[in-house]
């Protein structure tokens, strides 16, 4: 079916009080679980693709191109996002391609460049019916860039998404990117707070660190997006090293691939049907299975 605008999967999330995953592309293969994880779980996907996934293979439009060959000849909802974008012109670029939504990352800067900057940003996205989330807050890990005790504040945040006119907003609460281990510890005080602030979906980076029940309670607190992406990548390693182990002989990468890509369709169908039923009571959880 055709692509389906990201903002239309976040408003049915928060209309149903679940979570929507977005899972990050790093290949195509990723892309390719990552679709029939959402065909085989009856769930919608965001397909994420990150400014670090550009740099890796060299240019935008290839990966982009397959990605959304693969979420428009789909039987699920598949929407295809641009991630952690801190380059403007790159943006542009996804837009013009065709991404039902880009995310313009300028937490980095000080707080007036960083609306200047988003502003630009909203309004080429809103004039192609494209929409935007920003990130105020540090949502890092790598190098250090999320210190222990970085939060957003809901009354800045609020602002923030007056000011620049966002569709989603992504808030420091206690997650990090690029852990291996899921002992991150959320503040869900903090989620609700921003939930009541905030009119705008709540989006939580870093969730690979996040254990099952904590993202459940994030998502009862208010998180709408949740994007993973580390979590899927050592299921995708782990099982080609289990393949080499079990087959040192083999050489044709087709075979120990495909492995690696059948670990990561097996889980994030897992985590879509999580997130997805997260938020409901128990009555509503057995009413809404399909």
């Amino acid at each position: 079916m055709p692509l389906v605008p990201t903002l239309d999967l976040l408003h049915g999330a928060v209309a149903a009080r679940t979570g929507v995953a977005a899972f990050n592309v790093i290949h195509l293969e990723t892309a390719e679980a990552l679709v029939a994880a959402a065909e085989e779980s009856r769930r919608p996907v965001i397909l994420q693709i990150s400014q670090n996934c550009v740099q890796y293979h060299g240019a935008l439009e290839p990966i982009a191109r397959g990605a959304i060959a693969l979420a428009s000849e789909s039987s699920a909802h598949v929407a295809v996002h641009l991630d952690h974008a801190e380059d403007e012109e790159l943006t542009r670029r996804a837009i013009d391609l065709g991404f039902g939504s880009v995310m313009f990352d300028g937490s980095t800067l000080p707080y007036d460049a960083n609306v200047e900057a988003t502003v630009r940003v909203v309004e080429y996205a809103h004039a192609n019916d494209v929409s935007v989330e920003a990130e105020l807050g540090e949502i890092g890990g790598k190098d250090g860039a999320h210190a222990p005790g970085v939060r957003t504040d809901p009354a800045e945040a609020r602002r923030f998404v007056d000011e620049t006119g966002v569709d989603a907003l992504a808030v420091a609460v206690g997650s990090s990117h690029a852990m291996t281990e899921r002992t991150a510890q959320l503040d869900l005080g903090l989620i609700a707070s921003l939930r009541h602030a905030v009119p705008v979906p709540l989006v939580l980076h870093g969730s690979s660190g996040v254990a099952d029940e904590t993202i459940e309670a994030a998502i009862r607190a208010g998180i709408t997006k949740v994007n993973v992406s580390t979590h899927l990548n050592r299921f995708f390693t782990d099982a080609i090293r289990a393949y080499l182990g079990a087959n040192p002989d083999v050489v044709d990468s087709r075979r120990y691939v495909r492995e690696g890509r059948a670990a990561v369709a097996a889980e994030a169908a897992r985590l879509l049907t999580l997130f997805d039923v997260a938020a409901r009571t128990p009555d509503e959880t057995e009413t809404a299975q399909p």
